[in-house]
């Protein structure tokens, strides 16, 4: 990583977007999970650091790589109970990404909204982190689709369990 410019400040983004799930909140806060978000959101595939064994949990740490290198993950927050659900992550010591999601009942249903706060630590960031604020504040209609095809598929199949071991 290149030492820091004093008085030169790098890309910084904060983009918040919402939608509905269609399932209370007792079903949806769990899929939030890095685990459990497997299930429902494609080419997502966490490399558990710990546990070691996959398990949504406080304080879970893996990896996902992508495009830009492989980034390190820390859950902060995992209060499914409470509809709150936080994770940080680096991605190549370039860029930093703090995810906030709250969750409220709504009926039979949750209200979810998504923070992304995006922060470049280097220079070649400052671009990734535009692109992808870009991306952050259409990203609600795809997670919306996502999430609510998969709880759709569930209730015609009770009883089939995902299981997205790896």
């Amino acid at each position: 990583m290149s030492p820091a410019h004093p008085g030169r400040e790098r890309a910084h983004s904060e983009r918040t977007f919402e939608f509905t799930a269609e399932a209370p909140l007792s079903e949806v806060a769990p899929l939030f999970g890095a685990h459990k978000e497997r299930a429902w959101a494609p080419d997502w595939d966490p490399c558990f650091i710990w546990p070691a064994r996959a398990e949504d949990r406080p304080g879970m740490v893996f990896t996902v790589s992508g495009a830009h290198g492989t980034a390190i993950w820390l859950n902060t927050c995992f209060e499914l109970q409470n509809g709150r659900v936080q994770y940080a992550y680096v991605l190549d010591n370039a860029m930093t990404t703090l995810i906030t999601l709250n969750l409220t009942p709504r009926g039979e249903h949750t209200h979810v909204v998504v923070s992304y706060e995006r922060t470049a630590l280097e220079l070649r960031a400052d671009a990734w982190v535009a692109r992808m604020a870009d991306e952050d504040a259409k990203a609600g209609d795809e997670w919306s689709a996502q999430i609510n095809a998969y709880l759709r598929a569930m209730r015609r199949t009770p009883s089939i369990e995902v299981d997205a071991s790896p």
